[in-house]
């Protein structure tokens, strides 16, 4: 291919010299790169000494519409020009480079579950040992692994497809029927484990691979998207009984995730975001997608001429019947709670659409789930997560708190996590090593 569309789809722009001088050590800070289906978010971090997180640094710079797909990257070049542009601007109001970077991956063939495993030991009366401990997790993940690889073969229609481990950590655990939080030199005979894994296809981490190759940049961690907005709700206490069923409601996605006792139960996402309510507009009203964009995004539809209010109240309601079915069935999937925990957290720049917000809070879409009453819906607001704190003088809001979710993962996968009894807690430092 000879074009010149093609020759500049090649050409990597250098980033701008920084104007700043350093505020921190680059070997310290961590970069959140968070690539999303209408804007590629970076975000620059340095870690304090009381294990919480600093922001130094924000980019945000718009998508090409080719760049993705269902979530995933479609263009490996143009993802990496608009991460150019996106680290540019976060570095320059840092001051620094960073390399230690984590990535989120999300779309549908993106498989997270929980799954419950009966571990008979030999001998009930010898303590059991982190060893023991980490061959009881290899083989779930193993026979985690051979299952989520089955589903996207059969998606895909592709049986020699490989996946590769993304996340994975324990719900809860019990020995000889008593919950415990900490296995480690306990004795008994049988463990029942609830443990979390998500996997996806090596095509998506292979792309996430290349385009960090391409920006020079050191890949630390790829992190599920829902995971790490869960990781960001519960900040250091992983031990907490936090609840809450968490939507990432992006421009080509929806991500959900449900958090029970302060575990991840699974993930589950859908390729209805917040680009289709555009789109719907765009068409009934036979505009271009900018327009329409801005559109469903003004406060105040009044404004407009009663018939192009109609079209495109119309247009949203349409969409939103369709979302509502979609975030159904990913709820659905959970079967096994016996309960849903009756709070959702809404996030990702989808969760501004008023509409979407009292659709979840008013109708009855959610009547025949395992909710015990009509879930309570709330937007998730950077202030709202803990040990994160924004020192930039640039405003950020709900679209953010996936990066976040990124941040924290990095802080745990370099330092790890903090010093506790908990299960969780103990178990994440094990699944790091």
């Amino acid at each position: 291919m000879s074009t010149i569309k093609s020759k500049l789809a090649k050409f990597k722009p250098p980033r701008l010299p920084l104007a700043n001088s350093p505020k921190t050590d680059t070997k310290t800070a961590i970069l959140a790169l968070d690539i999303g289906t209408e804007y590629i978010k970076a975000v620059i971090a340095a870690p304090t000494k009381k294990h919480t997180l600093e922001i130094v640094g924000v980019g945000r710079a718009h998508q090409d519409a080719n760049n993705m797909y269902a979530g995933a990257i479609s263009d490996i070049s143009g993802v990496v020009a608009v991460c150019e542009e996106a680290l540019s601007i976060a570095e320059n109001q840092a001051g620094l480079i960073s390399k230690q970077t984590v990535v989120g991956i999300a779309g549908e063939l993106i498989k997270g579950s929980t799954s419950t495993i009966r571990y008979h030991r030999s001998n009930g009366n010898k303590p059991i040992t982190e060893a023991e401990m980490l061959q009881i997790i290899k083989k779930i993940q193993e026979r985690a692994g051979a299952i989520a690889r089955k589903e996207v073969a059969t998606e895909t229609d592709n049986p020699a497809v490989e996946v590769r481990l993304i996340n994975s950590a324990i719900v809860s655990l019990q020995i000889d029927g008593y919950k415990i939080n900490n296995p480690i030199g306990f004795k008994g005979s049988e463990l029942l484990i609830q443990f979390y894994t998500a996997f996806a296809p090596l095509v998506h981490i292979s792309a996430i691979e290349k385009v960090c190759a391409e920006l020079n940049l050191d890949l630390i961690a790829v992190a599920v998207e829902p995971f790490a907005v869960c990781r960001a709700c519960l900040g250091d206490d992983l031990d907490s009984n936090f609840s809450a069923v968490v939507m990432d409601i992006g421009g080509g996605t929806t991500d959900l995730a449900i958090v029970d006792d302060g575990g991840v139960e699974g993930t589950k996402m859908f390729g209805i975001g917040g680009r289709s309510f555009t789109h719907q507009i765009a068409q009934r009203l036979g505009t271009d997608f900018a327009a329409a964009e801005k559109i469903k995004l003004a406060p105040d539809l009044s404004r407009l001429q009663p018939v192009v209010r109609s079209k495109v109240t119309q247009a949203i309601s349409d969409n939103l019947e369709i979302w509502l079915s979609g975030v159904q069935l990913a709820i659905e999937d959970f079967s096994a709670l016996e309960v849903i925990p009756p709070r959702i957290l809404l996030c990702g720049g989808g969760a501004s659409l008023l509409e979407l917000q009292e659709a979840l809070a008013t109708t009855d879409w959610y009547q025949d789930l395992a909710f015990p009453r009509r879930p309570v819906v709330h937007v998730v607001e950077p202030e709202d997560i803990p040990g994160i704190i924004n020192t930039t003088d640039t405003a950020l809001d709900q679209s953010y708190i996936t990066a976040f979710g990124l941040l924290r993962v990095a802080l745990d996968t370099l330092i790890g996590v903090p010093e506790g009894t908990g299960l969780k807690t103990r178990i994440a430092k094990i699944l790091q090593n």
